[in-house]
């Protein structure tokens, strides 16, 4: 007598129509939580990268305080007469001896066309290569570059420029008695300060590249915008943690004396 297959246990079952319901939404509703767990890191990681350009923007604004509070530090007549100000905390050498160095910072410019507006919100910017590792000892270094016209400003926030070669850069003077009318500061487009180990003097940056760095702007912003769309249009609100360095720039130096 012939038994039906479908009783007897060794016999291979094929997937009824509510079995296969069930691996469907199974396999959908993995494929969602794929989703959601993607859409979670991405959002993650996008949130620490935020944080970290939070952070350098911070770190600026408390390198410039510190560096503006000091008895002998940039000169009025001097910072008075810049356009722009670019703040390089902890920059690093590659190798102790060996030049070349590294960092990030940001760059905030007085607003208007004539450059005498309030600061403008800041935009990233990065600084590569040179020499000026051999004179700071191989530890990690504050920068504060002042753009003294706005050919300068022009130039680096439309693209990678070498300090000493597309634009002049010297090393700018010291001390509150000190003045903006020597031959150094007259010629120069750039004027460059380190401060190291406690010691704030100016030094050369020859031979360095500054440019915009854009990829941080996004992170920064939350979007695509230019180094130029935000220093010269504005068009991002600065972010909290720029209002110590826009603080200290507005209160040290709100007024643009130059004859630009």
């Amino acid at each position: 007598m012939e038994t039906n297959c479908a009783s007897r246990p060794e016999c291979p079952r094929h997937a009824g129509s509510g079995e296969s319901h069930i691996l469907g939404v199974t396999e959908e509703f993995m494929k969602n939580i794929c989703l959601a767990l993607a859409l979670v890191a991405m959002f993650a990681l996008n949130a620490a990268a935020q944080d970290k350009e939070q952070d350098r923007v911070e770190n600026a604004g408390r390198v410039m305080k510190e560096i503006m509070d000091i008895p002998d530090n940039i000169p009025q007549s001097v910072i008075d007469k810049a356009d722009c100000v670019v703040v390089l905390p902890s920059v690093l050498k590659f190798a102790i001896g060996v030049g070349g160095s590294y960092g990030r910072g940001v760059m905030t410019c007085r607003g208007g066309k004539t450059f005498h507006g309030r600061w403008s919100p800041p935009t990233m910017m990065a600084l590569e290569g040179g020499s000026f590792g051999l004179q700071l000892g191989g530890q990690a270094t504050d920068f504060v570059l002042l753009l003294m016209n706005s050919g300068a400003a022009s130039s680096i926030l439309s693209s990678k420029v070498k300090l000493g070669g597309d634009v002049s850069a010297a090393a700018g003077p010291v001390g509150r008695t000190a003045s903006a009318e020597t031959d150094v500061t007259l010629r120069a487009q750039i004027l460059s300060y380190s401060r190291a180990r406690g010691l704030f003097a100016g030094i050369s940056l020859a031979g360095s590249t500054l440019r915009p760095d854009n990829s941080a702007n996004k992170n920064l912003y939350g979007k695509d915008v230019s180094a130029r769309s935000i220093v010269f249009a504005h068009s991002v609100p600065a972010p909290p943690s720029a209002k110590v360095l826009l603080a200290t720039l507005n209160g040290k130096s709100p007024v643009n004396k130059s004859a630009n």
